[in-house]
C-alpha cells in the first residue's frame, strides 16, 4: 500500500500520513458511484437543493477550522483561506438559485405546436435534460474550495455522483469536504474522496465514468483530454493563464492603480490561473507606475502563514522555486533589471521573495511562460496598438485587463485579445454569474455562470405523436 505524506509547506513537518488509494480501490468507488448514481437522481430536485443548503450552511459554520486546516497543508495565508472560504456561500447560492430553472423540460418549437398539442396526429418536441452520470473531478491545490465547489455542486444537483480527487497538496482540504457532504446528507457513495497523486489520477480515468473535470496545469490537461476522447466523454480543462494587463497613459491615479496590480500579482503568492503574470504600461507613465508598484509590493508582509497579518506565505510546492529562480536568470541574461527579489527568502520553508523585472521583453521566459509565484515583467510600450499585439502573442487566454478612464478605448485593447475573460479598471475577479472559460492552452469548456451548469446535463430530443 502507498503512502500519500502531507507535508507543511512553512516549515516542512509532516502533517499527515495517509494510505494512497490504488487501482482497485479506485475501481470499486466507481461502481459504488456507478451503483448510487440512478437513486440519487430519482430524489426530486428540493431533496437535493436542501442537502446542498445545509452543506452550505455546515461550511458558514466551520469556516475557521476549515482555514486552518487549508492554511497548514497548502501555506495560504490564515486570512486569505478564511476569504476563500468566506465567499464559497455565494457561489454555492448561485447554482442553488439557478440549476432547477436549467433541468426544467422545454418546448422545441411552442409557438409552432403548442395550439395542436393533442390533436390527432399533432407532434409535440420536447427537451429533457438528464444528469451526466458519474463524474470524475480532478481539482486544484491552489483555491480548493473555489475549484472544487464549481463543479461538484452544480454536478450534485443536477443528479450526477462525483469521484472526488483533490490534489495532494490539499488532500486534508478534500476530505472535510466529504465529511460535510455527507453530514449534510449526500449518501457516500454518490460523493467519494479518492486519495492520491498522478497515479491515483489516471486510475481514476481508467474507470467507467461519464465525465472528466480537471484544473491544472496544461500538460496534465492535455493528456486528460487524450483521454477523455478515447472515452467519448465530454471533458472540461480549466488550465494555466500568463495573464496580460495594460496601463494606458490617460489613467486617473497611477499610484492606485499600481497598488491593485500588485495585489492582482502577488495575492495567494501569484498561485492563481487568473493571477496578472506580465504588465504593459504605456511610456509617457512608466517610471511612475514602476516606482509605485514596487512601492506597493515591499508593503507585502511575508511570514507565518498563521498569523493574520500575512500577505506572503510559502509556495505550496517547493518545486516551484526553481521555476521561478529560473525565470529569473533568463531575464536577466536577456536584459532586463531587477527592481525587488529574485531569489529564494532567507528564512526555512519554501519562500520566495516578491520580485519585479523591468526592461523585459518576450524573448524573455517571464513574459512568456507560465510563472504561477510571485514575480511579475514590466515592460513599457509606446501605444495602444503595441500594447494589443503583445497582450495577444501567447499561447493561453484566460484573461485579459485594461486600465485606462476610456471604456471605448478599453474594449478597442480587450476585443483583440482572445481571452474568455475581460477586464476593464479590474483584474484576478471572477463573479459566479459570469462564465469562466479559456481560449487556446487554457482549457476547454465552462464553468460558473449558466454556462457552467449545463455542462452537468445531457440533453434528450422527445418526438410525441398523438394517435391519429
Amino acid at each position: 500500500m502507498s503512502v500519500l505524506t502531507i507535508h507543511n509547506p512553512a516549515t516542512g513537518t509532516v502533517l499527515r500520513e495517509l494510505p494512497a488509494d490504488d487501482a482497485t480501490a479506485i475501481a470499486r468507488k466507481a461502481a459504488a458511484a456507478r451503483k448510487a448514481q440512478p437513486k440519487w437522481a430519482a430524489r426530486p430536485f428540493a431533496e437535493r437543493a436542501a442537502i446542498i443548503r445545509r452543506f452550505r450552511d455546515l461550511l458558514v459554520e466551520r469556516r475557521d477550522t476549515l482555514a486552518l486546516t487549508q492554511s497548514a497543508e497548502t501555506g495560504k495565508p490564515i486570512a486569505q483561506a478564511r476569504g476563500e472560504i468566506g465567499a464559497t456561500p455565494g457561489r454555492i447560492d448561485f447554482f442553488l438559485d439557478h440549476v432547477e430553472a436549467q433541468l426544467a423540460a422545454r418546448l422545441a418549437k411552442p409557438e409552432a405546436v403548442v395550439p395542436a398539442i393533442g390533436a390527432p396526429g399533432s407532434t409535440e418536441e420536447v427537451v429533457t435534460f438528464d444528469p451526466l452520470g458519474v463524474v470524475a473531478n480532478i481539482s486544484a491545490w491552489n483555491y480548493p474550495w473555489f475549484v472544487g465547489t464549481n463543479v461538484y455542486v452544480p454536478a450534485l444537483l443536477t443528479g450526477s455522483a462525483v469521484l472526488y480527487k483533490p490534489s495532494e497538496f490539499a488532500t486534508l482540504t478534500g476530505m472535510a469536504m466529504a465529511d460535510l457532504l455527507h453530514e449534510a446528507g449526500v449518501p457516500d457513495d454518490v460523493f467519494q474522496c479518492v486519495v492520491g497523486g498522478g497515479v491515483a489520477g489516471a486510475a481514476l480515468l481508467e474507470q467507467d465514468i461519464d465525465g472528466v473535470f480537471f484544473t491544472g496545469s496544461y500538460a496534465t490537461g492535455a493528456r486528460i483530454a487524450e483521454a477523455a476522447a478515447r472515452k467519448m466523454i465530454p471533458v472540461q480543462l480549466e488550465l494555466g493563464g500568463k495573464d496580460p494587463a495594460y496601463v494606458a497613459d490617460d489613467v486617473a491615479d497611477v499610484a492606485a492603480v499600481a497598488a491593485g496590480l500588485a495585489d492582482g500579482a502577488f495575492y495567494n503568492n501569484g498561485q492563481s490561473c487568473c493571477a496578472v503574470e506580465r504588465i504593459y504600461v504605456h511610456a509617457k507613465i512608466a517610471d511612475a507606475f514602476r516606482a509605485a508598484f514596487v512601492e506597493a509590493v515591499k508593503g507585502f508582509v511575508m511570514g507565518d502563514p498563521g498569523e493574520g497579518d500575512t500577505y506572503l506565505g510559502p509556495l505550496t510546492r517547493e518545486a516551484q522555486i526553481g521555476v521561478l529562480e529560473a525565470q529569473v536568470k533568463d531575464a536577466l541574461e536577456k536584459g532586463a533589471t531587477l527592481l525587488c527579489g529574485g531569489k529564494r527568502a532567507e528564512r526555512p520553508g519554501a519562500y520566495f521573495e516578491p520580485t519585479v523585472l523591468v526592461d523585459v521583453d518576450h524573448s524573455m521566459e517571464v513574459m512568456r511562460e507560465e510563472s504561477f509565484g510571485p514575480i511579475i515583467g514590466i515592460q513599457a510600450v509606446a501605444s495602444d496598438d503595441e500594447a494589443a499585439a503583445l497582450m495577444a502573442d501567447t499561447a493561453y487566454g484566460l484573461t485579459a485587463a485594461v486600465f485606462s478612464r476610456d471604456r471605448a478605448r478599453a474594449a478597442a485593447v480587450l476585443s483583440r485579445v482572445p481571452t474568455g475573460s475581460a477586464y476593464w479598471n479590474c483584474c484576478d475577479r471572477v463573479s459566479p454569474h459570469l462564465p469562466w472559460s479559456g481560449r487556446g492552452h487554457s482549457g476547454l469548456g465552462s464553468t460558473l455562470g449558466l454556462e457552467g451548469i449545463r455542462c452537468f446535463v445531457k440533453p434528450r430530443a422527445w418526438h410525441l405523436r398523438a394517435p391519429a
